[in-house]
């Protein structure tokens, strides 16, 4: 095993980690009462029993500031040294300011430097990839990154392609300045082509929302799953390919693969085409289904007693764009 290395490098590790998912769930079993769907045929394509809904007074922050709470309990951290807060989503609080604003407030947080990024399902790994940079440089030595989605309020509960998939959900991770290891490499990339296949049309400048576009279909999540699955497959593999080879490793040396929780099939296809030993792929989805930005770091947080000191995690992801790509980590706590 061989990884490239520079002397004296800094690196940005991971040195705490939280989640949260909200207590309601949506299951195949009341989906069944609302359009033409089975709990078997769910499971058989997707992998998923159910997922979890946010109550409607509630909003993306609030899973986020729950997140971030159990990271800070857990890890025995103090919320006043984080020096920035990078929360990928795709469905803020409101357009505007950020819903990374909106969490400092919540947090109490005072003269953070806070900011949204929206990758879609790539979003953890782009606003991962970029805090890392952020402590490397040395100008920030805390840093939080938050993937939090309230996917639910964008899904048409009728439509069986989506409503099957999504779920509500927030994952967080700490990052600190190390000299031992941490994020080691990441290749991220997009090519807007995938734009038709995955998409929420309504709500920006171009389809503004207005009274009569709140009740048609341009307001839900729409997406060609079949396009997108060939899409996602491939895209991934050769993300993990690209990052192992130009680090001098094999699937052999990576302890686990954390993809993108998008569905089960696709998770075991980049199993399969990267060929990584069988039970080394982690997986989640089953109870929480797809929740977009917070897949990963909520993959991670329920596996966490999987994984040891020095393991070396793959992560990739796909995403609306299309976006996609794969970042190596070694794990330090």
């Amino acid at each position: 095993m061989s990884i490239n290395t520079v002397a004296n490098r800094q690196y940005a590790a991971i040195t705490g980690i939280g989640g949260y998912v909200p207590q309601s769930k949506r299951t195949n079993y009341d989906l069944e009462k609302v359009c033409d769907t089975s709990d078997e045929w769910i499971v058989k394509r997707t992998g998923i029993k159910e997922r979890r809904i946010l109550e409607h007074d509630l909003a993306t922050s609030d899973m986020a500031v729950k997140a971030i709470q159990d990271l800070a309990l857990q890890y025995n951290k103090n919320l006043s040294d984080v020096d920035a807060l990078l929360v990928a989503t795709s469905t803020p609080d409101m357009p505007m300011p950020a819903t990374a604003n909106i969490i400092a407030e919540k947090l109490g947080l005072r003269n953070v430097w806070a900011f949204d990024m929206n990758a879609a399902c790539s979003g953890f790994l782009y606003a991962l990839d970029m805090a890392a940079s952020l402590v490397e440089t040395g100008r920030y030595k805390n840093v939080l990154v938050v993937g939090a989605d309230n996917i639910s309020r964008y899904v048409n509960i009728y439509d069986r392609s989506t409503n099957i998939l999504f779920g509500d959900g927030a994952g967080v991770v700490w990052l600190e300045p190390s000299q031992e290891g941490g994020i080691m490499d990441a290749y991220l990339t997009s090519n807007g082509g995938g734009r038709e296949f995955l998409t929420i049309e309504a709500g920006g400048s171009l389809y503004p929302i207005e009274a009569n576009a709140i009740e048609t279909e341009s307001r839900y999540l729409r997406q060609d799953g079949k396009t997108v699955f060939k899409h996602a497959v491939q895209s991934m593999s050769d993300a993990c390919t690209k990052v192992l080879h130009r680090n001098n490793l094999q699937i052999a040396d990576v302890n686990w693969l954390v993809p993108h929780q998008a569905n089960q099939r696709i998770i075991d296809a980049v199993g399969r085409s990267l060929n990584i030993p069988e039970g080394r792929a982690l997986s989640n989805i089953e109870y929480l289904g797809n929740t977009i930005a917070a897949t990963i770091p909520l993959c991670i947080w329920q596996n966490i007693k999987q994984i040891n000191t020095g393991d070396l995690i793959m992560l990739t992801a796909f995403g609306a764009g299309f976006s996609w790509g794969a970042s190596l980590l070694r794990w330090m706590i």
